[in-house]
């Protein structure tokens, strides 16, 4: 039906009108606000390198799930800084660890809140690395028993779901059967599954004091330039017993978000990453582009490539405008 008979143009003449055709939703359901949780009381201490984001003690922590409670946001996502670390990260499985802590004070004050709780070494760790590490070289076997131990000790203190991010081989096996062996078969798990070796972590491992101190990630963490590897991990998860599976980085790997959607039947997450967010908020700030739409357009895009779910420090100020109706 060529023009002049179709005109594309005519369901884009009003805000209504374009409304009503809108092909992708994003909802505030959608979305996880992560934090980064520290030792202390009355810490609201700026990350510099992601502005309006902070490092916050756990009363800090409360103030603000309860108030992304409000919005309507269903889910926040714990990241912990301990007050020690050693070559073991044994304060990431700690029964009094921060995390730990966090869960607890959080579930006892907002229980409606979904508490989900990152599950990895590295920020506990003195080395900076995801596993133990021997020779300098992260072995992958000696690391799943600690990750395991740290995830029932997650499910212990009350987090209604665990996500590990570490990306050794087996994980997700190791962590289900700790978990079921100890009464936790209704506990979720969100795995990492396409993780990608990223440059767009550099805020983040700022505010996370995660840097490894030698090397870098690229023996457990997947190479930018795969994408049928990443459908390989993440049918491996899928058979390990994940039972959501994601993509991180975000915006660099929407057509590995897509291919996952299409190709496996459970829930799919996308992390819209430190330096994704940090990005738009400097170019906001700098007035170079209009930060609210540029935001909304990048999760809208998340959302259109196929992820159910948005990890995303936007997360308040979306659900903002999706409230206003300005999504």
């Amino acid at each position: 039906m060529p023009y002049p008979v179709y005109r594309p143009r005519r369901l884009r003449e009003s805000p209504l009108l374009r409304r009503m055709v809108r092909e992708t939703v994003l909802r505030t359901d959608d979305l996880i606000l992560p934090f980064f949780t520290v030792h202390g009381r009355g810490v609201r201490e700026p990350i510099s390198s992601m502005p309006g984001q902070f490092r916050l003690s756990i009363d800090e922590l409360l103030k603000e799930c309860k108030d992304a409670a409000s919005m309507g946001i269903p889910a926040v996502l714990l990241f912990g800084l301990p007050r020690d670390k050693d070559p073991r990260g044994s304060e990431a499985y700690a029964e009094d660890g921060i995390i730990q802590q966090a869960v607890r004070a959080v579930k006892d004050s907002i229980p409606d809140l979904l508490v989900i709780t990152d599950v990895c070494l590295c920020e506990y760790t003195s080395h900076g690395h995801c596993g133990v590490v021997e020779e300098d070289q992260v072995k992958n076997d000696p690391t799943l028993d600690l990750i395991a131990r740290t995830a029932l000790s997650h499910a212990e203190a009350g987090a209604d779901m665990v996500a590990p991010s570490d990306m050794m081989d087996g994980r997700v096996g190791a962590i289900r059967e700790a978990l079921d062996e100890s009464g936790y078969q209704e506990t979720p798990i969100m795995a990492y599954s396409a993780k990608y070796a990223s440059a767009f972590y550099g805020p983040f491992r700022e505010a996370a004091d995660s840097a490894p101190q030698f090397g870098d990630r690229r023996s457990y963490q997947m190479d930018p330039a795969n994408a049928q590897e990443a459908l390989r991990e993440v049918a491996l998860d899928v058979d390990e017993g994940a039972d959501i599976v994601m993509v991180k980085p975000a915006l660099p790997y929407l057509d590995v978000v897509a291919r996952v959607k299409q190709e496996f039947g459970v829930p799919v997450a996308a992390y819209s990453v430190s330096g994704e967010y940090a990005m738009i908020r400097a170019a906001g700030q700098l007035g170079w582009l209009d930060e609210e739409r540029a935001m909304m357009e990048a999760l809208t895009g998340i959302r259109r490539a196929g992820a159910d779910l948005i990890i995303t420090y936007f997360a308040k100020e979306a659900a903002r405008l999706i409230e206003q109706g300005r999504a």
